[in-house]
């Protein structure tokens, strides 16, 4: 597993969708992930640390595991199926850990409300992940490429 940090989201606009980019910063790899638009919003507020003045669904979940005196211990995306995918947020109750499927999108939310860690399965980078100079020699990660190379700074909406 190697940990990384939410580098920034940004809207696609050839897939009407936001792209929340994640990063390891020793090495500079990047994992771009999809998400959908209430998603987004929430992975945003969590980056800014701006909140409604009644809770949203992530900040009702962080309440819920607070109040039972829990604590999200970190989350992963942990794997990459038929181009979905999967992410475990991994709690400790009762100084037992208890392994949750997930939506990335849904982990890394939870992750900023809670400062937890986030981490990438290495067979995820090695998928998805896009690394700085890295050429792909397989055309089905073109597209990948192809979304790095029409980045500009103002693409980004926030980042840490």
């Amino acid at each position: 597993m190697v940990e990384m940090k939410v580098h920034g989201l940004f809207f696609d606009s050839e897939t009407n969708q936001s792209v929340v980019v994640l990063k390891e910063e020793s090495t500079g790899r990047t994992l771009p992930i999809w998400v959908g638009l209430f998603e987004a919003n929430a992975i945003t507020m969590g980056i800014e640390h701006t909140w409604t003045p009644r809770p949203m669904t992530h900040d009702l979940l962080k309440n819920i595991i607070e109040g039972m005196n829990a604590v999200v211990r970190e989350i992963a995306v942990n794997e990459l199926r038929s181009n979905t995918f999967y992410a475990l947020i991994s709690l400790e109750v009762g100084g037992k850990v208890v392994k949750i499927d997930s939506r990335p999108s849904d982990a890394i939310a939870l992750a900023l409300r809670t400062n937890s860690p986030i981490f990438v399965d290495e067979k995820v980078l090695d998928s998805a992940g896009h690394s700085e100079g890295k050429v792909k020699k397989d055309s089905s990660d073109k597209w990948i490429d192809d979304l790095f190379d029409k980045l500009k700074p103002e693409d980004f909406k926030t980042e840490m």
